[in-house]
């Protein structure tokens, strides 16, 4: 490929948004001329990794707008010291395939079993906003406060895939409880919510300080939803004391 050909398609991929393109053409070429490729197998090559790249890009910048609290994965996860949880479950769960159905999933289980880690190991390039339940209420409040509270309504409306992490830490006052209800409300059937919680669904009434309003929000929130129960052990401190071990070997 002539100096000149190849300057113009890496100006044209510029262009078109193709920087890896524009970057790896003569790496291209040179796999073209190696393998003997014909002209749609290289653009079917081309097309693919563009694709690829494109797509892990997506997934990065996901992550980072997400603020999901951990950078996890499943394979790090000890499914032998929860042996009633069934990891073929988990794993389908952290495709997402239910997001396309506009539905939700709940992780229950008290702390320290890896809820939050499963969470955090949701890998599909969808938009994800993540936050604790105590947060969002304070920044509802503050925004409620402020005459701003549509606008902050919004922030947790607009990503395919919405995580309240640590649902039930500390019990809501009723008007508290009544902003995660609009929450719950304007993304029923319209986006997916993941939630994670150390209570019950018969321990939400105390949650959000009133059965009836609790009973709405779980309406809603079970209608489409995959729940998954993990009643085993913390391992936080099994994690602990491998630490402990390996510093004292070190030592």
């Amino acid at each position: 490929m002539s100096e000149l050909v190849s300057t113009r398609i890496r100006n044209t991929a510029g262009k078109l948004g193709l920087p890896h393109l524009a970057e790896t053409i003569n790496e291209y070429t040179r796999r073209a001329d190696e393998g003997k490729m014909g002209y749609l197998v290289f653009l079917d090559l081309v097309l693919a990794e563009e694709l690829a790249v494109r797509d892990d890009r997506r997934f990065r910048q996901g992550l980072r707008l997400s603020k999901l609290p951990h950078h996890k994965t499943l394979d790090e996860y000890d499914f032998s010291f929860q042996p009633d949880l069934d990891p073929r479950k988990v794993k389908d769960l952290a495709t997402l395939s239910f997001v396309a159905g506009k539905a939700n999933a709940a992780l229950l289980g008290p702390p320290g079993v890896g809820k939050t880690h499963m969470v955090a190991a949701c890998r599909v390039g969808y938009s994800i906003c993540s936050t604790s339940l105590d947060d969002m209420v304070r920044n509802l409040k503050a925004a409620e406060t402020a005459g701003r509270l549509t606008n902050k309504l919004g922030t947790y409306l607009w990503p395919s895939v919405f995580i309240v992490d640590e649902v039930g830490y500390q019990p809501l006052e009723r008007a508290e409880a009544n902003l995660v209800f609009q929450v719950i409300s304007k993304r029923y059937e319209k986006g997916s919510i993941i939630l994670t919680s150390n209570k019950t669904f018969s321990e939400w009434g105390q949650v959000f300080g009133d059965e009836v309003l609790a009973t709405a929000i779980l309406g809603r929130l079970l209608h489409h939803c995959e729940v998954i129960s993990i009643n085993g052990s913390s391992y936080r401190p099994k994690k602990r004391l491998k630490a402990i071990e390996r510093d004292t070997n070190v030592a």
